[in-house]
């Protein structure tokens, strides 16, 4: 029997060959956020319902790292972003000299935004409002630079990832000036709804993510570490082995037949983030 056992097994083939070596979490993410309709370089949509077009005046509003503004910049669009960070906005200007869309890196760290009524047709604000102290203020303002008729790309971490980590992160990350707000989808649709924006589409997205923010927190925890600066400041590579072998683990699955519709299910059933397309009405009136 034994015999035969081995006989089949060096027979044997396996159904799908999968790439077997360490995946750096970010670049990991990115594949996910692709899977899910983000970037796509073909349609022009830096997420699905909001084109990007050589003709745009963008704002992105809290660029951090600066993913979207560079999406925008590589279709030509005229982009504008404005972060708290200055040695982000230096960082990105600098990404960006030889863009063929213009662009306009702003330091600013408060209300009224430095910025003219009706100046943009495309708004992004992404991870941004649960940070502030009024979330109903900043999008205030970002309805007074918004012409009639333009899109708004919105997104805030999802309740359900917040309160999984909530008693695992520590008490600070739900604190200013990290994560001040937890916004469930009621809220996050009545804020929206409350600026006078209509909601266009909604998305959920980012098991991935969540789940890797849960395994930064265990290794946090476990290395003694104390959260003595904004969380995502401190999240930078080279990353723990732990969340590569997250990383690599997820990118196997993603590779299998049913790994797309697998994601599809846990991004809906653990988000990371909740994203909403708005538009501004074309009367603009609240």
């Amino acid at each position: 029997m034994r015999m035969i056992w081995n006989r089949f097994m060096r027979r044997r083939k396996p159904a799908v060959q999968m790439v077997r070596h360490t995946v750096d979490s970010r670049y990991c993410g990115l594949h996910d956020a692709v899977l899910s309709g983000w970037f796509n370089n073909e349609t022009g949509e830096l997420h699905p319902n909001f084109s990007i077009r050589s003709a745009d005046r963008v704002l992105d509003f809290g660029c951090g790292a600066g993913g979207a503004t560079q999406f925008c910049a590589r279709h030509r669009a005229n982009v504008t972003f404005l972060d708290s960070d200055e040695g982000k906005i230096t960082h990105l200007n600098h990404l960006l000299r030889d863009s063929a869309g213009s662009h306009l890196g702003i330091v600013n760290q408060a209300l009224p935004l430095p910025l003219g009524d009706a100046c943009f047709n495309r708004i992004i604000a992404q991870e941004v409002l649960e940070h502030v102290d009024e979330p109903s203020a900043v999008l205030a303002e970002l309805y007074r630079v918004g012409e009639p008729g333009a899109l708004y790309l919105l997104a805030v971490p999802h309740a359900r990832s917040e309160r999984l980590q909530q008693g695992i992160a520590p008490d600070s990350h739900f604190a200013a000036p990290n994560h001040q707000h937890v916004f469930d989808e009621a809220m996050f649709t009545d804020l929206v709804q409350d600026s006078g924006l209509e909601i266009v589409s909604r998305h959920d997205f980012g098991f991935y993510w969540a789940f890797w923010m849960m395994l930064y927190w265990a290794d946090f925890q476990a290395e003694g570490k104390q959260l003595d600066a904004a969380t995502h400041d401190l999240i930078a590579p080279p990353y723990a082995e732990l969340l590569n072998d997250w990383a690599s683990l997820w990118q196997q699955l993603l590779q299998l037949p049913a790994g797309p519709a697998i994601k599809r299910r846990l991004d809906a059933l653990l988000p990371k983030s909740q994203i909403v397309v708005a538009r501004k009405p074309l009367s603009g009136s609240r």
